[in-house]
């Protein structure tokens, strides 16, 4: 399973970037989203706004993890000071906690501290 984090969704709504890919997730079965980044996009400006969240509500839900369990990832793996957001920590500790799924993402301190767990997807 792959989750995309709010960058990737945010240049599809922009743009349409990524559509292809998006798309072949969804076909495939294989996009996941978790709910704090459903709330993070619900902050910014979205295209037909109830039925992208109505959408976005309906996509398969990644495993959410406690915030104690984040905050002891977050000790554990030693993340604080590299950059990531609560957000991101939160994407962080679902995708280890459900092995298998992967972040696509294009932010590039998410990317290297993904990148260092093994749990980066590699997506065009």
């Amino acid at each position: 399973m792959i989750v995309p984090d709010a960058p990737i969704w945010i240049d599809f709504f922009r743009s349409g970037a990524r559509k292809t890919q998006l798309r072949l997730l969804i076909d495939n079965s294989q996009l996941c989203m978790h709910p704090w980044l459903v709330a993070e996009l619900a902050l910014g400006s979205l295209p037909d706004r109830r039925k992208t969240l109505e959408y976005l509500d309906r996509l398969t839900p990644i495993r959410t993890v406690s915030l104690a369990d984040v905050r002891h990832m977050i000790e554990a793996r030693n993340l604080s000071g590299r950059g990531i957001g609560l957000t991101d920590a939160h994407l962080i500790a679902s995708c280890l906690a459900t092995p298998g799924t992967q972040i696509w993402t294009s932010d590039q301190k998410l990317g290297k501290v993904a990148e260092s767990l093994g749990i980066r997807a590699h997506l065009p």
